[in-house]
């Protein structure tokens, strides 16, 4: 799984505050009321997979960044989830799962084809029989990056410590993301005080609801159900996400 640019550990004390519980958590939450046995490939801070853990289910949380996880371990209930610096070539060695998440947007950090589609591969036969896998992309048809401008994505959070910060994204210049399916942007944090602004670049994959129907089924996935919304909308031309749950 490629790296997210949360490397940084002063940005990674940050992550839980631009991205706190809300539909999502709840969507995935509900997945798993028949699961035994839940993976969080792409953990995070570990959000998601404490909420599972204290309701009682089996977690396992995977993720490639160590200051991710050291955040995750200290959660409530982070003890009861077994945690993995890794990314989805661990999965052989974890058990048979009932669900396999890729929440916040995950499958976007995949770049090319091939990466992705040996992830979903391995995320097949890491599931019981039956099992689902459930993720969600941004609908490049929802154009999200057009709002990716100091102006637009400005945000002021408040980080632990309690000081504010300026939070905000600036899209690079490139031809148009519906052509090529990909975006460059740089991430910027100032905190009040600090003369310094923190940056870390990145770039997401955008792909259609087609393209991500064509690796799932590659990948052995018979059955998907797709949602436009956390509150299960059918997928229209103003969808912002494309939520994908498949068996």
């Amino acid at each position: 799984m490629p790296t997210n640019l949360y490397a940084d550990p002063r940005l990674v004390a940050l992550y839980d505050a631009l991205n706190s519980a809300a539909a999502d958590t709840a969507f995935y939450v509900a997945l798993a009321e028949s699961a035994a046995h839940v993976i969080d490939l792409g953990c995070g801070t570990g959000l998601l997979a404490c909420e599972l853990a204290g309701r009682g289910y089996r977690v396992t949380g995977i993720d490639p960044s160590p200051q991710m996880l050291e955040i995750a371990r200290g959660r409530p209930s982070g003890e009861r989830v077994t945690w993995i610096e890794g990314d989805a070539s661990a999965l052989p060695f974890v058990g048979a799962a009932d669900l396999l998440v890729m929440t916040g947007h995950v499958a976007q950090v995949f770049l090319d084809d091939a990466s992705f589609f040996a992830t979903l591969a391995a995320a097949r036969r890491a599931l019981r029989f039956g099992g689902r896998i459930a993720f969600e992309s941004r609908n490049p048809a929802a154009r999200a990056w057009d709002d990716w401008t100091a102006e637009r994505s400005l945000r002021r959070i408040q980080s632990a410590d309690g000081r504010a910060v300026d939070v905000w994204q600036e899209r690079h210049a490139s031809p148009d993301p519906l052509a090529t399916g990909r975006v460059a942007f740089t991430t910027y944090a100032r905190f009040d005080g600090e003369t310094d602004t923190l940056r870390a670049e990145s770039e997401l994959r955008f792909r259609s609801r087609d393209e991500l129907a064509q690796l799932l089924t590659r990948a052995g996935f018979a059955q998907i159900d797709w949602y436009g919304d956390w509150n299960r909308a059918p997928v229209d031309e103003t969808s912002r996400e494309l939520i994908a749950v498949a068996r």
